[in-house]
């Protein structure tokens, strides 16, 4: 990583703790997660609350990326950074990966810490002997929470990566938050809801299913749980998503969004 790259990421890491919001969003992510730990009925285990965890964390981790990252590009320019900016021997698509690495570090510490130590606490309530599951296929270890801590740190990385592209498409502080809503609003529900139509209607045939789905970021997310984390603990004949293609699917937005933001930036 070149220095005008780091130099790029440590501001936006400072600006980010600089932020009231961001307390607020760190005892949001902390409210959620141990409230829903704490409130289910399942037992301390690894597995059971990764399935307790996964649908609220399809809701919540879009609503914080968006939160960190719809005012990033938009901020700057409104305050005339990216004129001075554009003084300086850096490229568009440097500034641009620098942005998006210091508010990915950010994201990255407010999804984990929650997690990491909810982890901890199932650690020292879990039976000390490892609990084999009813089909025996494998061990509720935790190894399992970790691979779900991960996925859920990628999902909101490539949520994060959108909300930038928005956030360098917008005028206006206004019309950041629309596009920032927009963004949550087709993640959280709209490209799914796209999928359903089209399977209901026989546009998307059922061969096909498990490819198309890794168009959703949301869907692609849910996929890899399933096959990466709950599959490889409880037996199923139904093939929950691909895998591969959930994974180029999320990588294609992630890249995608940050070259049209290199693109909208570019353009100013």
């Amino acid at each position: 990583m070149s220095n005008k790259i780091q130099a790029i990421a440590a501001r936006e890491v400072v600006s980010v703790i600089r932020a009231r919001s961001t307390l607020a969003l760190l005892m949001g992510v902390v409210l959620v997660t141990f409230g829903i730990v704490f409130v289910s009925n399942a037992e301390p285990d690894y597995l059971p609350t990764a399935v307790d965890l996964l649908l609220p964390m399809e809701f919540l981790v879009p609503a914080v990326a968006v939160a960190l990252g719809y005012r990033t590009i938009i901020s700057d320019s409104t305050r005339g950074e990216l004129d001075v900016l554009a003084t300086y021997p850096l490229s568009v698509s440097r500034y641009i990966i620098g942005v998006f690495i210091g508010r990915a570090i950010a994201l990255t510490v407010l999804l984990t810490v929650p997690l990491v130590i909810i982890g901890i606490y199932l650690a020292t309530t879990s039976p000390d002997a490892p609990t084999f599951l009813a089909t025996h296929q494998g061990v509720d270890s935790p190894l399992i929470f970790v691979r779900f801590i991960g996925l859920t740190v990628i999902f909101g990385l490539v949520v994060l990566a959108m909300t930038i592209a928005a956030s360098a498409l917008a005028s206006t502080q206004r019309s950041a938050l629309v596009l920032g809503l927009v963004v949550l609003a087709l993640v959280v529900i709209g490209l799914d809801l796209l999928i359903l139509r089209g399977v209901a209607g026989g546009t998307v045939a059922d061969g096909w299913l498990t490819t198309v789905l890794s168009v959703s970021p949301t869907s692609a997310y849910r996929g890899l749980v399933f096959e990466t984390v709950l599959s490889t603990a409880v037996q199923t004949d139904l093939q929950q998503a691909s895998p591969i293609m959930s994974t180029v699917g999320l990588l294609l937005w992630l890249i995608g969004s940050l070259a049209v933001a290199t693109v909208a930036v570019s353009r100013r």
